[in-house]
């Protein structure tokens, strides 16, 4: 379904348009399809940041702590770019819509994730994490999977 577009090459031929269920589907603007697979690549490296620092944090490095807190902030601003970038695949692009659903619920996960932490409220802050990875692996492996014929 997101596949980029052929950025040179001829035309389309004129004549009578197919009908609706045999018209080929518009393809994606290169940029927007890398837009959103470089943000989710990037916020789940993030993520997985946050849990070697967040695992070093608890066995004895406390400095470790102000690292867990800035990479908070990194991941939580690239999921809001992710999210950027599944509006202009969904709206301009006309691409699925489930993106755009999927990466505004990571920005609220993520966002309760930092209040929860600055709260030191460890017994949801933990379990909340591994959702946010599951979720931000899901993302980026249906951003980068071949056959994007299917949404």
């Amino acid at each position: 379904m997101i596949s980029p577009a052929p950025l040179t090459g001829p035309p389309p031929a004129a004549g009578p348009a197919p009908p609706a269920s045999q018209a080929p589907r518009s393809r994606v603007p290169a940029w927007i399809v890398w837009s959103l697979r470089v943000t989710a690549t990037l916020h789940l490296a993030g993520v997985l940041g946050q849990a070697v620092i967040g695992g070093l944090f608890v066995t004895g490095e406390v400095d470790l702590l102000t690292w867990h807190n800035v990479n908070a902030g990194a991941s939580t601003a690239l999921v809001g770019l992710q999210l950027a970038a599944a509006v202009a695949l969904w709206r301009p692009a006309r691409g699925p819509a489930w993106p755009l659903w999927v990466s505004a619920v990571q920005l609220v996960l993520m966002n309760a994730q930092v209040l929860l932490g600055m709260q030191r409220m460890l017994a949801p802050h933990v379990p909340l994490a591994m959702v946010i990875f599951g979720v931000a692996v899901s993302m980026t492996a249906w951003t980068w999977r071949t056959g994007r014929g299917r949404s």
